[in-house]
């Protein structure tokens, strides 16, 4: 092997650790910004949630931009449907706790996958860019002993330039995987949380609705989608 290809072999895995790099931080900066905006719109939601009056007002509190919000309406809506549909088949054969709870689990899974949209390219980044920059490393010290052999000498002068570049991909291959492991840790923690408070809520809220006989007025609203963030797009 020559030391041309050699070169671009190095060169290449560079640009692809700083495409890496590029790519984790633009992840850590999306998933923060939606972590941190489901946080404060769940706080604000459960905020007037509770300050309702009764369960038949809480229904009227509009709350399609928080997860907890959207798992309340996934909720009403499951018993608005259950008032207005006299279908005697399958689908409709639940009773009023079980399609509550059902349509809450469903809910919950919804908000799991856009919360856990994005961690899975930062896990494989954590667990790849170290053996990226080995590869950069292998072909860095390939290229020097190919120096060394055409120029029948070892001296400092014609393998510190191959040498550095093999260093400088095993550094920055930890340099990429290190803050994606740490947000990848991070995020899941912040996901576990998000879920467990999701699951304390669709409790508290399969309790309030037994207190009003799984029974809400008003007309079923229109599923609401979940809102992607720029880290959803690499899920």
């Amino acid at each position: 092997m020559n030391a041309i290809p050699t070169t671009f072999i190095v060169q290449g895995t560079l640009w692809l650790l700083g495409l890496f790099s590029v790519l984790t931080w633009t992840l850590i900066v999306a998933k923060a910004f939606q972590a941190w905006r489901a946080s404060a719109r769940n706080r604000s939601w459960a905020k007037a949630f509770w300050a309702a009056s009764t369960f038949q007002a809480a229904a009227q509190v509009e709350g399609a931009s928080s997860p907890a919000g959207r798992l309340a309406q996934a909720g009403f809506d499951a018993l608005r449907r259950a008032d207005e549909s006299g279908a005697q088949d399958l689908e409709h054969s639940w009773s009023r706790h079980d399609l509550l709870e059902r349509h809450l689990r469903q809910q919950i899974q919804n908000e799991r996958r856009s919360l856990e949209a994005g961690l899975a390219v930062l896990a494989s980044i954590g667990s790849t860019a170290p053996f990226v920059g080995l590869f950069g490393t292998v072909f860095g010290i390939i290229h020097a002993l190919t120096a060394i052999t055409r120029s029948a000498s070892a001296s400092i002068d014609v393998v510190a330039g191959p040498i550095g570049e093999a260093l400088v991909a095993t550094g920055i291959g930890i340099a990429v995987a290190v803050p994606a492991v740490l947000a990848y840790n991070f995020f899941v923690r912040r996901v576990k949380a998000t879920l467990g408070d999701l699951d304390a809520f669709a409790t508290d809220f399969v309790t309030l609705a037994q207190r009003a006989g799984f029974r809400v007025h008003g007309a079923a609203r229109a599923p609401q989608p979940v809102r992607q963030t720029t880290a959803e797009a690499f899920a």
